[in-house]
């Protein structure tokens, strides 16, 4: 088995930051590793047309991972909450306050608008802003009208309760629950997409996952973690091959 342990994938470490990404940005992730879509960067980057076949109104660069990068999904997913001028605002109405905001800031133009993503530990929010939205303006929110659109409010006001919590500035230390086994299986899919990508044995890849005591222990012609690792590789392959679309409620 050659020793891959220099190689950018191996260290599971290097992928601790895919814990905290919501359904869109885990998109993205595996949007970015397609070959085609690299490649369609490089070729037809000034082109906007050429961003929809991909779900997006605009190229992204996908060396750029989710913690940079800013894709703008379209059609937009449901958690994007569309905010306009209140015409008839009441007395005393909230007014929308850019800085008020907690989180890591970045406004987005995605062609069409401005979109306001808010960044947190542990969670995200987004934001687009009708074209006559200023700061200190009475405003009113929109949700688009679907299916799971009770589910989705409850979501969204947990969101703002974890947004209160945390205040205008997150503590340096931040107290959090272990990761959930769908987060787990996210990072260690990219991980072994990662791998794959490089050219690595599926042995290869079950160390950098799980490490080379646990392969050497447990590597067998027909054990399960040979067949776990085939499986992580190939649900990332068919994520990045268009799979990524649910993630980001494209389809």
């Amino acid at each position: 088995m050659a020793d891959r342990s220099a190689e950018p994938w191996y260290p599971t470490a290097a992928y601790l930051y895919v814990l905290h990404l919501d359904g869109p940005a885990l998109a993205w992730e595996y949007l970015r590793r397609n070959p085609d879509y690299r490649r369609g960067w490089l070729r037809h980057r000034r082109r906007p047309e050429a961003a929809h076949a991909w779900g997006l109104r605009l190229l992204e660069d996908p060396a750029r991972d989710a913690r940079d990068a800013h894709p703008a999904w379209f059609p937009d997913h449901d958690n994007v909450l569309q905010l306009y001028p209140d015409a008839d605002p009441p007395p005393g109405a909230v007014v929308f306050a850019f800085w008020h905001i907690p989180g890591h800031k970045c406004l987005i133009h995605d062609g069409k608008r401005l979109v306001l993503l808010a960044r947190w530990p542990g969670g995200c929010l987004r934001l687009a802003l009708a074209p006559g939205l200023a700061d200190g303006m009475a405003y009113v929110h929109v949700l688009r009208a679907c299916a799971s659109a009770g589910t989705l409010q409850r979501v969204l006001a947990a969101s703002l309760e974890q947004r209160a919590a945390i205040g205008e500035t997150a503590p340096a230390a931040l107290a959090r629950s272990r990761p959930t086994p769908a987060a787990l299986l996210e990072l260690h899919t990219l991980q072994a997409l990662d791998a794959a990508l490089a050219g690595a044995s599926l042995r290869e890849t079950a160390a950098g996952l799980f490490g080379a005591d646990r392969v050497a222990e447990s590597w067998h012609a027909d054990g399960g973690l040979r067949s776990r690792v085939r499986r992580l590789v190939r649900r990332g392959q068919t994520l990045m091959h268009g799979g990524y679309r649910r993630l980001a409620q494209l389809d």
